[in-house]
């Protein structure tokens, strides 16, 4: 079938706009620039101007970013830790998503593609808003949304914000990020952008995919994969489908779509990746002194990844040999679709913003695996074969008004409700058995072959689908009674509901015929089998294939801002959150039996930091205090769930409640000049009952990954940040160098945590049933490190910049040390991932075409050390590969045209 091909998330087309309905609106000196006219594509003198502009940040409580300092840094200026990335900043990085640019922040790692370590906490410990205003996760084992669904066209600036003020949710464990988008333009401004990249390890080589059905390559099913009526009905019934009859479940059987789900096929030379956007806006006076701006933006990309995978598992690693290994070929389409529509009005002080935000990105997956399973039957040769669907989508729409009611008095208000979805229809995979015995023995013993007993051979299709509508409105008053002194209240509400099911359908036969056994999938399934050997399909999707899940939270707050005398000023405030937060197992089947995981809690939430400004260039900072952090919904209830990033299954664990964590930093700051500072911080954090993930492994080898509280975690650290400019101009002999600066952004961060487990602390599986509690250390072994900390993080950008036109070449480096993904089964070492080095190269040049029409080139280079992918156990020089692969050096190329 031939279709379009592309890449998602490798181009950046992103347009710094001056928006003057931010909430916030700072100069950040210390930040590279963030407007640009928006008719062309930015110069980089254009980028330094807007030094003198605003950054567009719009984030819940108005005027408590800026304090009464009246500093054009925003870093400086803020009463908290933050970094601010301006779109400027994003494009330098050059990086297409919003994931992949805040890699590069201090102390910030990124997990799985999309997921934000904060100083190596874990993604639970994180929280992301869309303009002030709380996002859906579209993931089943999530609830905070991947960032990576995020192009950078779309966002004005991002702020992460490391500690904790009380106009933010409570659930602040590791830090805030906030993402602006954009608002009103300067002027009118209409953008094109087309690249192409290409992967060392996927384009032009081999790799797996199916037909699926003819509108694949748009990231939207034609309705092929629709759940067939008769299988509909059958989930509805509430019947078992053990009590129904066969004629029944082969007639259900029979309406699946076979062939086009099922035949994998081999492609010799994967094409290409593709990637297009159209970003445009305009703006209109209304009136005397009013001003109307629209903007809007669409995108579509299409990516091939391939990774030849090995993954392992043992029981004992003090065997030489895994007692299970496979040898995989996953191939991964993956198609985003993205479009928003803005809108701003502002008149006088009065600004207001609506923002259409939707994101849908597709992944289409062809795997097949040969490898050995000493478990089940010893010398035997398993392949499996995998072909899957997943559809994510996000839709958000919400209104943010700033209003100055006086001189002093100021009213912030939002609302917004957003929609994510995710729906694997399709999921297929089918296992064969090569014995290798002698054919005395087993007559078919040299030859694959899928009895479809689970014993010799296994089919399976699985439909899953998930929903989730999140409500939530806020009001934030603040009253300035001096430039030196303000205070600041507010209100939140959310409220979060999510249906989720998952129904697991296994095809079933008796002495199936060898001849039919031997058959390749979609025989082995098709309509003539099914009535000629009686194949009939089983149930294992449990008691409970569908769950609800719900979160409200009512929360108030009140902050104040004051300078308590020249140089000193103070930010103290305290929340009171109410949450409820259910996962309900829905009795399907009438068992009589409907598990419901409840967890009702009120905190009290202080939070307080002092700033001394030593000098106007030099400040310190120190700050302490409390927040939560909530389990996801995916956790607390006990159904499986196969992760398509790790190819593990997950089970969620109803006894898990939440954390809460007690947190403390200082912090010296020096602002050296123009884009310059460097800055040295230390913190600690203390966590009761932290959620840390844990492996299992049975005398089969099947790996389940679940979760438990350990009894509480203490995590220190330290990291140090300098941005440097060079100015070139005083070299001699080449007017070359006379408006280039060298750029170097460098930024380390040290972390070490470890797991406070004692002799009688006891904690809850998701096995346990009845009786005494279990020892918390047969899960949690004492003075281990947290999942996710890595205790080492760096990264270093060394650039060359002109500061008349644009003309950029960085080259980044960015480093993570080991980290643990899960702790290890049966008291094994922990499950290690291996980030290692990374090396980048981003170039970007502006080019006049006749005519006076602006664009610019860019060039990309990823990867290039050529670093693999490790995620292992390891014991006196043993290792277990649970997943290891080549990610391969990816080369891109795009070109944007401005009008």
């Amino acid at each position: 079938m031939s279709m379009p091909l592309s890449m998602a998330r490798l181009l950046l087309i992103s347009t710094a706009l001056v928006a003057p309905a931010a909430m916030a609106q700072t100069t950040p000196a210390g930040e590279a620039g963030g407007a640009v006219t928006p008719s062309g594509t930015p110069t980089a003198q254009e980028e330094a101007d807007a030094q003198s502009g605003n950054v567009d940040v719009s984030i819940p409580g108005a005027d408590i970013i800026v304090t009464g300092r009246r500093t054009s840094n925003i870093s400086q200026a803020a009463p908290q830790v933050v970094n601010v990335l301006s779109a400027a900043d994003i494009k330098r990085t050059g990086e297409g998503d919003i994931a992949g640019s805040l890699q590069r922040v201090t102390g910030l790692s990124v997990v799985s593609g999309g997921y934000v370590y904060v100083r190596g906490l874990g993604d639970r410990y994180s929280l992301a808003l869309l303009n002030g205003s709380p996002l859906p996760s579209p993931e089943p084992l999530k609830r905070v949304v991947p960032l990576d669904i995020f192009p950078t066209s779309v966002i004005a600036s991002t702020l992460v914000q490391k500690s904790y003020s009380a106009n933010f949710p409570g659930e602040f464990g590791g830090g805030v990020i906030n993402l602006t988008t954009k608002a009103i333009p300067t002027e009118s401004y209409l953008e094109l952008t087309v690249g192409s990249s290409a992967n060392t390890e996927t384009s032009g080589q081999m790799g797996y995919t199916y037909y699926g059905s003819k509108s694949d390559w748009t990231g939207f099913d034609d309705g092929s994969r629709d759940t067939p009526p008769l299988l509909k009905q059958a989930f509805a019934s509430g019947v078992p489908f053990s009590n129904m009859d066969r004629s029944d479940l082969q007639a259900m059987s029979m309406q699946l779509l076979n062939s086009d789900t099922t035949l994998l096929q081999r492609t010799n030379s994967l094409p290409f990746n593709f990637n297009g956007t159209i970003n445009g806006g305009t703006a209109v006076d209304i009136g005397s002194d009013a001003r109307l701006g629209v903007i809007a933006t669409a995108s579509y990309s299409n990516k091939w990844r391939t990774r030849a995978n090995l993954q392992q598992a043992s029981i004992d690693l003090t065997q030489e040999t895994p007692g299970k290994s496979a040898d995989q070929v996953i191939t991964d389409n993956e198609v985003t679709v993205n479009g928003l529509l803005g809108l701003g009005l502002e008149w006088g002080d009065q600004k207001v913003r609506w923002t259409n935000l939707y994101i849908r990105d597709t992944l289409k997956r062809g795997q097949l695996s040969v490898g050995y399973n000493d478990g089940a039957i010893q010398g035997a040769d398993y392949m499996t074969q995998n072909t899957a669907w997943y559809e994510r989508q996000l839709i958000d729409t919400h209104v943010a008004g700033e209003f100055k009611l006086t001189d002093a008095l100021s009213l912030d208000a939002r609302g917004g409700y957003s929609n994510s979805q995710r729906e694997a229809p399709y999921e297929r995979e089918f296992v064969y058995v090569r014995t290798n015995r002698d054919l005395v023995v087993d007559p078919v013993g040299d030859r694959y072959i899928n009895a479809l007993n689970r014993q010799r051979g296994d089919a399976s299709v699985t439909f899953s689908d998930l929903n989730e509508d999140l409500w939530s409105g806020s009001a934030d008053l603040s009253y300035k009674f001096s430039p030196d002194f303000s205070i600041t209240a507010g209100y939140a509400y959310t409220d979060t509901k999510r249906t989720s099911s998952r129904y697991e359908l296994h095809y079933d036969a008796t002495n199936l015929p060898i001849s039919v056994q031997q058959e390749r999938p979609d025989y082995l399934v098709s309509d003539a089998t099914i009535q000629l050997y009686d194949l009939t399909m089983l149930d294992f999707s449990g008691n409970y294939p569908v769950y609800d899940a719900a979160l409200r939270v009512h929360a108030g707050y009140g902050q104040v801002q004051a300078e308590l005398f020249p140089g000193l000023s103070v930010n103290a405030g305290v929340r009171f959150e109410s949450g409820k937060q259910s996962v309900t197992g829905i009795d399907v089947y009438n068992t009589g039996d409907q598990p419901t995981n409840v967890i009702e809690k009120d905190y009290w939430l202080p939070a307080v930091t002092l700033t001394y400004q030593l000098r106007p260039d030099m400040q310190l900072r120190a700050s302490a205090s409390k927040t939560v952090a909530r389990p996801q919904f995916r956790e607390q209830i006990a159904q499986p769930y196969v992760d398509t990033e790790s190819n593990r299954t997950y089970r969620g664990n109803p006894f898990v409640t939440d954390s809460e964590l007690w947190n403390a930093e200082v912090r010296g700051e020096w602002y050296m000049g123009r884009d310059e500072r460097f800055t040295l911080a230390g913190f600690y954090k203390k966590i009761d009952n932290p959620i840390e993930t844990y492996t299992t492994i049975n005398d089969v080898y099947a790996v389940t990954t679940s979760f438990a509280n350990a009894p509480e975690a203490q995590l220190y650290g330290a990291e140090v940040e300098l941005q440097k400019y060079f100015p070139l101009d005083g070299m001699s002999g080449s007017d070359f160098f006379q408006s280039r600066r060298v750029v170097l952004i460098g930024n380390y961060t040290y972390t070490q945590s470890k797991l406070k487990v004692g002799a009688s602390d006891t904690t809850i599986p998701y096995t346990y049933t009845t009786g005494d509690l279990p020892l918390a250390s047969d899960y949690f072994r004492d003075g281990a490190p947290m999942t996710g900390q890595s205790d080492h993080l760096a990264n270093l950008q060394i650039g060359l910049e002109d500061t008349d036109k644009l003309s950029q070449q960085t080259l980044m480096l960015t480093y993570a040390s080991d980290r643990v993904t899960s702790r290890g089964p049966n008291q094994q070492p922990d499950i290690k991932e291996r980030p290692g080095l990374t090396l980048d190269f981003v170039a970007r040049q502006g080019v006049k075409f006749p005519g006076g029409i602006n664009s610019e080139i860019k060039f990309e280079a990823r990867n290039l050390t050529g670093r693999k992918y490790q995620e292992f156990q390891e014991l006196d020089g043993n290792r277990v590969y649970y997943n290891r692969y080549k990610i391969g050096t990816t080369f891109a190329l795009a070109m944007t045209v401005a009008f």
